[in-house]
């Protein structure tokens, strides 16, 4: 009776064995045919029950047949453990002979996307882009601007003065000066650049942040050749047309001076928590360029007049992609900057 059990048992544990298809398989297999309180132990404690002339029959065949099994299990583990090697060499390997992959390739800061999409619409214009030390004078950051010496610009808590009486410039209009006494009128430049002020940083403001001056200087220019550049520019950064209006605004170097609103892009000028219900959002600085600047950069205001504007180019950015804090822009977080 014992020899067809263990004749039964050999068939059945061949076939599971052969089925296995993971080693976690295999091994619930062996356990349960050769573990120690597997069937083949089983069959083992009941030997000693049999007559000696077929115990010892029963025995023999009892070592073959384990035999054989831990055999065919040897076979299986091999042919597991080969497949795996076999894998991690595939997915290990690398041809030598293959060029070096490239390096990930970066993108602009957003800051520079806009500003060079602002460049081309004032180049296209016929406008030239030019450029300025960040360490400045005070007669080109404030003098030569008309900002007389009580001006609360020059206060300590806007402005970081440097120990040999120079500053770091506060705004990019010192380029405007730098160019009229470079180039004389007629002149059509724009100035993007960063600016330093001594401020508290907080979601909406930064000590370091980037503005964008722009200057034309010629015969008869008037205030709708202002308006419409203004409209250009921002039409072109928006990707739509969009509508401006100007109110009154003091700024010592331009006379008359206006604070440029564009129609809330949002609502439509219907009212919104992002106009504040008003339907409209101040954009920019503008108007006529004030004689006084004219006259201190060596051009006759008699003969000569010209409009200016300066904007915050990164507020600008910050209302074309949505951005709710401005220390995004320079946390040098990839998180962020792997957005644009």
């Amino acid at each position: 009776m014992l020899e067809a059990k263990l004749s039964e048992l050999e068939a059945r544990a061949r076939r599971e064995l052969q089925a296995a298809s993971t080693p976690e398989q295999l091994e619930r297999v062996r356990v349960e045919i050769l573990g120690r309180k597997g069937e083949l132990a089983e069959i083992s404690k009941g030997l000693g029950k049999l007559p000696p002339e077929e115990r010892a029959r029963v025995g023999k065949l009892l070592n073959s047949v384990k035999q054989t099994l831990e055999q065919i299990l040897e076979q299986r583990k091999a042919a597991f453990e080969a497949a795996a090697t076999q894998a991690r060499l595939q997915a290990e390997w690398v041809d030598f002979t293959l060029p070096a992959p490239p390096p990930p390739l970066g993108h602009l800061h957003p800051i520079s996307r806009i500003q060079a999409e602002i460049e081309d619409v004032f180049t296209s214009l016929g406008f030239t882009v030019l450029d300025g030390p960040e360490v400045e004078t005070e007669y080109n950051n404030f003098d030569a601007l008309n900002i007389p010496a009580d001006h609360p610009a020059r206060d300590m808590q806007d402005t970081f003065w440097l120990t040999d009486g120079n500053l770091l410039r506060t705004h990019t209009s010192p380029v405007q000066v730098r160019g009229m006494l470079k180039h004389g009128a007629p002149l059509r430049m724009i100035a993007p650049g960063r600016v330093f002020r001594n401020e508290e940083v907080d979601a909406s403001h930064e000590h370091t942040f980037y503005q964008l001056e722009g200057m034309m200087i010629d015969r008869e220019v008037s205030v709708a050749h202002l308006v419409y550049f203004m409209k250009t520019m921002l039409s072109a950064v928006f990707h739509r047309e969009v509508t401006v209006r100007l109110r009154p605004g003091y700024f010592p170097f331009v006379e008359p001076g206006f604070e440029l609103e564009v129609q809330c892009l949002l609502c439509g000028g219907a009212g919104c928590p992002v106009c504040k219900y008003g339907g409209w959002v101040e954009q920019l600085g503008c108007g006529l360029v004030h004689p006084n600047v004219l006259r201190m950069s060596g051009i006759d205001p008699d003969e000569w007049n010209g409009f200016a504007f300066g904007l915050g180019l990164t507020r600008l950015v910050m209302m074309r992609y949505g951005i709710d804090d401005i220390r995004y822009l320079q946390s040098g977080d990839l998180r962020f900057l792997n957005q644009f």
